[in-house]
């Protein structure tokens, strides 16, 4: 018998850009990404939502590559939002679409839109000939700080989170801040919780900033938003490229503090309740545990959920309360289903400090509802 091991070492270079009117002739960050690759052909797909916002947006669009180097292989208009990560009903349509384009590996397919949009799009230039080339624009807060810059692209599948998808870099992506402005004020306040997450796991110097910037946050001032924005989507693609461990090879996944229970809780709610105010009350959940366990000073467990009624986030949901056949909170079998996800022994980050984070490996569920019933409390007086 012989065995042969043989290193294959990959590198990849994880663009992230802040701009305005990419698609201005007189912008020239696209342009460069673009002639960077020598790729031939691009499509671009685009949130159906972003098109109604920006009415000349597709017009935009062509004007750009009209006359230009570039095989434009035209635009592609596609429903968003979170319901396109139910099935695969939309990958399946991206696919035909890039074979109908004759994109290939060395084309570029650019998508415009939101998280869940981003997600399945990006699964099936994933995966359509082992990988187009990806060139993201996320619209949203959440998208733009946080899901934008990952490596991950998933859909949903046997009633769990992204349960069927890839890990594939996407080769750049551009974080056009005219978009962000154009959200309602749900959907620009909620991403924010990602930012809050981020800097209480990697930088409590950011988390300070945030404190200090509270009111101007919660207003949505656009200067502090987008300086919010590029913070934390910074620190995400800085974790991801030098944490040691891009695509989670190991149990430990420290930027998804609070996300146990937030992807329960989706899944629970049948997504009515979407993903940046489930995770936080995960986080909300995650902190207050951290302090009853004994790793955080009480004050400090305060001092974060007081920042996250600031910024009118909401820290508790009725779903925390629902009970199986048995008489035990649903959202509990979430870690369950976080230890299955990440491959063997159940590994979640809690709070030591700000910016400090501790693994642990278990749970006391008793304890956790103690923190459940002291959210909703808090919950109901903020009236």
């Amino acid at each position: 018998m012989s065995r042969y091991d043989f290193q294959i070492p990959v590198t990849f270079k994880h663009r992230i850009i802040f701009t305005r009117h990419a698609f201005s002739a007189v912008n020239p960050l696209l342009g460069e990404v673009l002639n960077e690759g020598g790729g031939r052909r691009v499509m671009v797909f685009v949130e159906e939502t972003v098109a109604a916002l920006w009415p000349g947006l597709v017009d935009e669009i062509e004007a750009y590559f009209e006359g230009g180097d570039l095989d434009f292989r035209g635009t592609s208009v596609f429903p968003g939002g979170e319901s396109v990560k139910a099935d695969d009903r939309l990958v399946r349509e991206v696919w035909a679409t890039i074979d109908a384009a004759h994109l290939d590996r060395h084309s570029y397919a650019l998508v415009i839109g939101g998280g869940a949009f981003l997600d399945a799009v990006g699964y099936a230039a994933a995966t359509a000939h082992r990988g187009v080339r990806l060139i993201r624009f996320p619209t949203t807060t959440l998208s733009q700080d946080d899901s934008g810059v990952g490596v991950k692209c998933a859909i949903n599948a046997f009633g769990k989170k992204n349960w069927v998808g890839a890990f594939s870099v996407p080769y750049a992506v551009i974080n056009d801040f005219r978009y962000l402005h154009s959200q309602d004020e749900e959907t620009r306040r909620g991403g924010l919780i990602e930012a809050v997450k981020v800097a209480l796991v990697r930088d409590g110097e950011f988390f300070h900033w945030i404190e200090e910037n509270l009111t101007a946050l919660s207003a949505l001032e656009p200067e502090a938003l987008e300086s919010c924005v590029e913070k934390s989507a910074l620190l995400h693609a800085r974790h991801i490229a030098t944490g040691g461990d891009p695509f989670e090879t190991g149990s430990s996944r420290p930027l998804d503090f609070g996300h146990w229970a937030a992807h329960k809780l989706e899944t629970m709610t049948s997504y009515q309740l979407s993903h940046a105010p489930a995770v936080a009350v995960g986080l909300a959940l995650d902190t207050l545990y951290s302090a009853r366990v004994g790793l955080l000073k009480f004050s400090i467990a305060d001092q974060v959920l007081r920042v996250l009624d600031g910024l009118q986030l909401a820290i508790y949901h009725p779903a925390l309360d629902w009970l199986d056949d048995t008489g035990r909170r649903r959202v509990l079998d979430g870690l369950d289903e976080f230890r299955e996800h990440l491959g063997g022994e159940l590994t979640v980050l809690l709070l030591e400090d700000v910016g400090m984070g501790v693994d642990v490996h278990q749970f006391d569920e008793i304890l956790l509802g103690e923190c459940i019933n002291e959210l909703r409390t808090r919950w109901e007086s903020r009236g």
